[in-house]
């Protein structure tokens, strides 16, 4: 029984009763809580007096460039054109009879005068038919003489010594014809030139206006060009050109014919220069570059690595003025050589940027270093 009375007290001291401060507490809480809020809500913040904040400025110095004085020069300005050598004169030669090849004189290549003989036809029927046309013509003068004397005697009648006299007539045709055809016999050269085609062999049978080979002459040669429209009013005859031909030779020209009627197909001009080639050493049919001379004007040399973009991208030159700042000048190329380009566009004298460029902008402020030379 007395272990039951001790289980019994343990149970009553666990009981709790309710405590009266707790619920102030809570109270005290809620309203640092709605303090906090509202001051950080405020934003208002207490500063440090003895706290400073300094803001320290940095000079930035102009950059670096190099420049390079450059002076405008006269420069002289070429129409260009690719064109063909052709030669001065290139003519099929033909037979002007028919027979049998009796000789071959020259070969495929060989150089030739005017005139020279080529090849030759066998003659011994063209020489007989001349002896038999010479019988008949004395023939035919001795009838006419006779008729005459007849006449005149009043022996023969006028219509006989008509018939006579064409008869006559007649022989002295054939005569004329048969020593025409022998001198056909002869294949010529019609002028000085390079035999570039022969199709002939002894013993062949040729037939009178038959193909029998071709003859170039190139000395001069002639160079054709077209020309388009716009460009057309630059040229005229006489004027010099530079040629330079495929083969590496360069030869001086003169413009020689300019066209005044455009081809239907391309709207352009034929235009020929002159080229002396005495020496044959420069081939027909080669290609060539033609430069004319057209006028002059003022330009600069510079390098291609001195030209860039401006933000629109114009292609141009950045330049120093006299205060140091950077002028961008758009520019337009009027001769392009394998060294530079000359270009229009700038100031007579300029400073023009050579090493730095891209680093610096129009209107910005550099610090220019002076290059020997002027260019």
């Amino acid at each position: 029984m007395a272990d039951d009375q001790s289980l019994q007290d343990a149970h009553k001291s666990l009981e709790f009763e309710t405590d009266r401060g707790s619920s102030q507490g809570f109270w005290v809480a809620l309203l640092l809580t709605v303090l906090i809020v509202a001051w950080m809500g405020s934003g208002f913040v207490m500063e440090t007096p003895d706290v400073v904040q300094e803001v320290e400025t940095i000079e930035v110095e102009p950059v670096a460039v190099s420049v390079q004085m450059s002076v405008s020069k006269p420069v002289t300005q070429f129409f260009q054109a690719e064109g063909q050598a052709l030669p001065d004169r290139d003519t099929t030669i033909r037979a002007k009879s028919s027979g049998e090849i009796a000789e071959v004189l020259v070969k495929k290549g060989q150089d030739v005068e005017a005139n020279a003989v080529i090849a030759r036809f066998e003659t011994s029927e063209r020489e007989a038919d001349i002896e038999r046309a010479r019988v008949v013509l004395e023939r035919a003068q001795r009838e006419f003489d006779n008729a005459s004397t007849l006449r005149n005697r009043g022996i023969a009648s006028e219509n006989r010594v008509i018939q006579a006299e064409a008869a006559l007539a007649s022989a002295k045709a054939e005569v004329a014809d048969a020593e025409e055809t022998l001198d056909d016999t002869d294949i010529t050269a019609p002028f000085a030139g390079r035999i570039e085609t022969l199709d002939l062999d002894v013993g062949e049978f040729i037939q009178v206006g038959t193909e029998v080979g071709r003859i170039v002459d190139n000395t001069p040669l002639t160079i054709a060009i077209q020309v388009p429209q716009h460009a057309l009013g630059q040229l005229q005859n006489l004027q010099p050109a530079r040629v330079l031909f495929i083969t590496g030779q360069e030869r001086a020209g003169t413009v020689s014919f300019v066209g005044t009627s455009a081809a239907t197909d391309t709207r352009t001009f034929l235009v020929e220069i002159d080229v002396p080639n005495a020496d044959g050493v420069i081939p027909a049919g080669v290609s060539a570059e033609v430069q004319i001379p057209v006028g002059q004007l003022e330009a600069h040399f510079v390098s291609p690595s001195m030209v860039s973009l401006n933000e629109n991208g114009a292609l141009g030159v950045k330049t120093v003025d006299a205060d140091n700042i950077v002028r961008f000048f758009e520019i337009e190329v009027v001769r392009a050589q394998i060294d530079g380009i000359w270009v229009q566009g700038l100031p007579d004298d300029a400073r023009i940027i050579t090493v730095g460029q891209g680093f610096v902008r129009d209107g910005e402020l550099v610090r220019p270093n002076l290059v020997d030379g002027t260019q």
